[in-house]
């Protein structure tokens, strides 16, 4: 089972345009106006306002819901009349989402967290009304507060961020279960040093939180990402009061893109500039109808951009006002534009899901974790049993520790305490002793040598047969990849340094039922590599300069220093540096394709093997709610195998290491994904 960690968080402590008056905006910086709501919704009938949504519906109609404490989800219509109520415990938080695919179908969702049993509870939209349509009410360890959704452009995958009086964030992944109801599983948790009140989120990935004493922090939502927060704001340095409370998104679309925050101690909601390092725009106070007295007590806030009939034509600005009536009021978002002399953009609607930028696909195992904590996992290779393939297994590197050996379904079957292994990588039909054995290579970094063993593949054991320590001659042993020759049948191995440096050295039978090493060629590389992979058929050596290119060079012990290059880093947008991880998919006769993982934005890229290596487009892994396995990211090493290897495997697999292993998080391991599944998704052949 996954075990949970609390994240520590890497704050970003600069105030920038927001906190420090940054540079200029060409846009006028408004003193405080105000701004009349259009409508207010009659009380709730608990005198309770917490954080409430607008709901469009596909008919063109919209609602106004809102967690209303003892009152459940409690509904207005758009000219604020209570409409009905839906049980929800004691609602403390609501948000709403479009498009999540529910039995084929778009819905929309409600997430909604109860303070009296500290739940996060799920909810389908159907005329107006919110149904309960989650498999169960989701525990959470602490005292909630709010909650906001997150749906991801990469796959449209839907995550809840729950936010805790104690400073919790919990990051809820949600998903349809086999019965068709909502549930979901914790992805990660993330703490703040005090109280939180209220989130948002759009589909960019964009989080921000308001702490309520401290300030507003922005996120990185993605799961898959690198977990930084950013101060946009804070008491005292910048321009909010001393306590805070709401935050709202409005997406007006190019140069109209807003972070509302409800300046509650000092009576007025600002107004930051997403597109300009949250420059400070303005802020503005709201009245009540015909009432010369503002609100006082700002709350909770909402924003959509949605067209909204005649009185709210580039959206809504939805305000929670506990102590004014314990009512929402509505204010029009053109409204706000005019008063702080701001262009509206052009109404977004929310409705409209984010179009996927890339192929993606989801692992179909999942590996226990390496023993290591952080950077630990790193390099796989993949063998196929030869009449068996269900018994095929996974040879591995915990680069703090040692060797790591898996089977098909990701259990861990053996591990070697022998040192700090980087890279590993095996070829079949070594002879040694007269017999023909799988040999396994390793660069171990602790006695900068090559580690060598033997795959017993049917008593699933890995056996050292290095004739004593084989040095490398380099001080830091790196990345490693095999090769065997189609023209002599030798086998070799290639090393590399952290600068560059290359050697290849041929594994010979020491006469002794050990396998000793002699160096046969060097090269170098112009700046860092580590991934390599060799063609046996076609006697090449792919390598990847990290920042700069795929290069592709002769394998052969006499092929010099000559390299041509396959893709470059500047040249390729879907390529990220760095170039990482690298297999080949053998579709037999030398075809197939070369895949590498770009490690700056956590795809993976295709090329053919043969011709002119033309790439042929990238995939992401993201991931299996149901199955609580969670996607790739930052891959160091991956391995390719167009080989059968048991169910779910028929057409061979890639299996890549998982940099940052979430749902929940955990140290790192490896994914297994089929190749069915990347063949479809970018129309590749199957072997």
């Amino acid at each position: 089972m996954k075990t949970m960690f609390l994240y520590g968080l890497v704050a970003t402590f600069a105030l920038g345009a927001a906190g420090c008056g940054g540079e200029t905006r060409s846009a006028p910086v408004a003193g405080t106006a105000t701004v009349p709501a259009r409508v207010q919704t009659q009380p709730t009938s608990s005198g309770k306002a917490n954080a409430a949504v607008v709901v469009a519906s596909a008919d063109g109609q919209a609602h106004v819901v809102a967690a209303a404490a003892l009152g459940g989800l409690q509904v207005f219509g758009m000219d604020g009349a209570s409409q009905r109520s839906t049980p929800a415990a004691e609602a403390a938080g609501v948000d709403v989402g479009y498009g999540f695919s529910l039995n084929g179908k778009p819905t929309t969702i409600l997430a909604a967290v109860e303070s009296s049993g500290n739940n996060l509870r799920l909810f389908t939209m159907h005329g107006g009304t919110p149904v309960e349509a989650g498999a169960r009410a989701i525990p959470l360890d602490f005292a909630v507060e709010g909650v906001c959704l997150y749906r991801s452009r990469l796959d449209n995958a839907f995550y809840a961020f729950v936010i805790g009086d104690g400073g919790e964030v919990d990051q809820q992944m949600i998903y349809a279960n086999a019965d068709g109801k909502l549930d979901a599983r914790q992805v990660r948790r993330i703490n703040l040093p005090s109280k939180l009140k209220q989130c948002t989120a759009n589909s960019a990935g964009d989080v921000y939180i308001n702490e309520q004493t401290v300030g507003v922090w922005h996120l990185n939502g993605n799961p898959e990402a690198d977990l930084a927060a950013t101060l946009v704001d804070a008491p005292r340095l910048g321009h909010l009061g001393e306590e805070n409370e709401g935050v709202a998104l409005y997406d007006g679309g190019e140069g109209s893109q807003w972070l509302l925050v409800s300046n509650t101690s000092e009576g007025r909601i600002n107004v930051y500039d997403r597109a300009h390092d949250h420059a400070f725009l303005g802020s503005f106070s709201v009245s009540a109808g015909d009432k010369k007295n503002t609100v006082a007590d700002l709350g909770p806030l909402f924003a959509t951009s949605a067209a909204l009939g005649s009185g709210f034509p580039h959206g809504v600005l939805l305000i929670g006002d506990e102590d004014g009536g314990s009512n929402y009021k509505l204010v029009s978002m053109a409204d706000v534009a005019s008063a702080l002399k701001l262009p509206p953009g052009t109404p977004q609607d929310p409705r409209n899901a984010p179009k996927p930028a890339i192929a993606t696909v989801t692992a179909l195992v999942e590996t226990r974790p390496v023993s290591s904590y952080g950077d630990a996992a790193d390099d796989p290779a993949i063998w196929a049993h030869p009449t068996d393939p269900a018994k095929s297994l996974v040879v591995a590197t915990d680069k703090k520790a040692g060797m790591v050996l898996y089977d098909m379904q990701g259990d861990l079957l053996q591990f070697l305490p022998d040192g700090k292994m980087n890279n590993t990588d095996l070829r079949d039909d070594f002879a040694l002793g007269g017999k023909k054995i799988t040999l396994v290579t390793a660069s171990d970094r602790t006695h900068k040598s090559i580690a060598i063993y033997r795959l017993d593949g049917d008593a699933r054991r890995l056996v050292n047969v290095a004739d004593g320590v084989q040095p490398t001659g380099l001080d830091d042993p790196y990345g490693l990849c095999m090769y065997r020759s189609a023209k002599s049948h030798k086998t070799y191995v290639f090393i590399n340094s952290g600068d560059g440096l290359m050697r290849q050295w041929e594994l010979l039978d020491a006469g002794n039922g050990k396998v000793r090493t002699t160096q046969v060629r060097e090269f170098k590389i112009p700046s860092q590599a580590e991934g390599c992979v060799a063609d046996d058929i076609g006697g090449a050596l792919f390598v990847g300069e990290e920042d700069v290119a795929l290069w592709k060079m002769d394998a052969e012990p006499d092929g010099g220093s000559a390299m041509t290059a396959v893709d470059r880093v500047e040249s390729n947008p879907a390529i990220k540096d760095d170039i990482e991880g690298m297999g080949i998919y053998d579709l037999g006769n030398g075809r197939g394709y070369v895949v590498v993982s770009s490690q700056g934005n956590d795809t993976y890229a295709v090329y053919r093997r043969d011709g002119d290596h033309a790439y042929l487009g990238s995939f992401a892994v993201v991931a299996d709610g149901a199955r609580g396995i969670d996607g790739i990211s930052e891959t160091d090493g991956l391995d390719v195998s167009s080989r059968n290897l048991g169910p779910g495997f028929e057409h061979g697999a890639m299996v890549a290491q998982d940099g940052r292993n979430v749902l929940p998080s955990q140290n790192q391991n490896y994914k297994y994904v089929p190749w069915e599944s990347i063949a479809k998704a970018l129309k590749l052949e199957m072997r």
